[in-house]
């Protein structure tokens, strides 16, 4: 069976949407978007508006397009036109309407979700075809994104991780000899605020395209309101325009240091702290020349969250605390988090008093792996512990209000089993294959501590000069340390 060309037209045998050659169809996306970056680091500008016409209209791309839309974690959030793409014929159509002529964005549906502080944040969700339009165009601009990107900016982007943006704070504030001061900012409504008229004179994209986009306008309570600013956050396209319009950050930070000082950035998304060796540096250089950067973008600081602290004092960034301990840097997960973890643990348990056991578990393990996966690569053993001295006590209530006239020893020996020297291990008994077997509930303190290796500051992936890097840390994942509660294990 012949490939996808990249110019759009299909082989004469390809006819169903479960007869894409997939590894085919991602090597010439691939191949295109090596060729746009190429063009992009050698000045050619005309060159990388024809290679990205030619990748946004190849029915490769299309495709690719559809299958991100549909495998995500919204694929079943319509959007006002409340179409969803599930079967297979719905797909392979869907791709073939994926067209520049004659395109028109339907407005988003306008939700609130809460944020940490209680205070609602609004949400836009697009169509089907909009996210899939967005998808298309992203597939285009990522290779120049990428290219013009901060070195110290790992949100949103591929192979990056707030593990590394957490390294890297390691890096920059663990000596003596270190930076002693930190400027940590937050941009207010950052997705909501950004200016359409610099979007448009500096995102190097189809100008229609974006503009249909970002005056597409949202539906809340079947009204329509105008967008006068902002990207859409519910939109597949806002994380790579929002990161490129704070590209830059850096250069801005680097020439506003006084000779003899040193600062630096970590950035992650719209969170980012500045480390610096002196506080009036910080506060009387640094942050107004900041606060310049952003106004041109339509942007400002968030006075509730920018504030300058002292490493011994610490701080808190994407979810973890940094600070030093007489001299000595510990990084941590952050209290507040710890806090929201167990708070949510504990209601999904206090919710579901009548749960099977197996089916609690099940609920449970994905949120607990999840967790400590995030926290494993700092100092976060006595805080694992922590947690499942506390997970243990609200099943221990969960087990009493169940049978309240069973006495302790029927309880235990009904819903805790011994594993090696641990007696209290919750479980559920199962057939496996026919056997039986028990299923365990994933304890934090089971994760083994690892050491992050974070990825080079100037690494790209559409670099040919780093192929080889690449590949070498796609070929040694990281190893997850879960044998003993991963699944069903032999009877308890």
């Amino acid at each position: 069976m012949t490939a996808l060309n990249m110019t759009g037209a299909s082989s004469a045998s390809l006819h169903a949407w479960d007869a894409v050659p997939w590894s085919k169809v991602e090597r010439q996306v691939r191949r295109l978007q090596m060729r746009i970056a190429k063009a992009f680091r050698e000045g050619r500008c005309h060159k990388v508006k024809a290679l990205q016409r030619l990748l946004t209209h190849s029915r490769s791309a299309k495709v690719l397009a559809v299958r991100r839309v549909t495998t995500n974690a919204g694929r079943y959030t319509p959007g006002v036109d409340g179409v969803r793409w599930t079967t297979p014929k719905q797909k392979w159509q869907a791709a073939a309407t994926l067209r520049r002529h004659g395109y028109r964005a339907l407005p988003l549906r306008r939700i609130s979700i809460p944020k940490k502080n209680g205070k609602p944040r609004p949400l836009g969700i697009p169509s089907m075809k909009d996210r899939a339009m967005q998808a298309v165009y992203v597939l285009a601009l990522d290779p120049i994104a990428e290219t013009t990107a901060d070195p110290n900016s790992y949100g949103f982007r591929a192979h990056r991780s707030a593990a590394d943006a957490i390294e890297q704070c390691f890096i920059l504030l663990a000596r003596k000899t270190s930076s002693q001061w930190i400027l940590e900012g937050d941009i207010k409504a950052c997705f909501d605020c950004i200016d359409h008229d610099w979007l448009r004179a500096h995102i190097p994209m189809d100008t229609t395209t974006l503009e249909a986009w970002l005056k597409s306008g949202y539906c809340e309570q079947g009204r329509w309101f105008p967008t006068s600013e902002g990207t859409p956050q519910g939109g597949i396209a806002s994380p790579t325009l929002a990161n490129m319009t704070l590209d830059g950050l850096e250069n801005v930070v680097a020439q506003a240091i006084p000779k003899g000082h040193k600062a630096h950035v970590v950035r992650y998304a719209d969170d980012f702290i500045v480390t610096g060796d002196s506080r009036e540096v910080l506060e009387s250089c640094i942050k107004p020349a900041i606060v310049q950067f952003l106004l041109v973008r339509g942007l400002e600081l968030s006075p509730e969250k920018t504030r300058l602290s002292h490493i011994d004092g610490g701080f808190d960034f994407l979810g973890f605390n940094v600070r030093k301990y007489k001299g000595k840097l510990l990084i941590m997960p952050a209290r507040k988090n710890v806090s929201a973890f167990l708070a949510n643990i504990r209601e999904i348990i206090k919710t579901h008093p009548t749960a099977k056991t197996v089916n609690l578990i099940q609920m449970l393990n994905p949120k607990i792996r999840g967790w400590a996966n995030y926290y494993r690569h700092v100092v976060a053993s006595h805080v694992f512990n922590y947690v499942d001295h506390h997970l243990y006590g609200a099943l221990d209530r969960w087990v009493k209000r169940r049978h309240p006239n069973k006495n302790r020893h029927w309880q235990k020996s009904r819903y805790f089993c011994q594993i090696g020297g641990d007696r209290w291990c919750f479980y559920a008994p199962i057939h496996h294959h026919g056997k039986p077997a028990c299923t365990l509930l994933v304890k934090t303190s089971s994760v083994k501590i690892q050491r992050h290796i974070k990825i080079q500051a100037k690494a790209i992936p559409y670099d040919p000069l780093y192929g080889k890097y690449f590949a070498r840390r796609l070929a040694k994942p990281p190893k997850r340390s879960f044998s003993v509660a991963a699944g069903s294990l032999p009877a308890c």
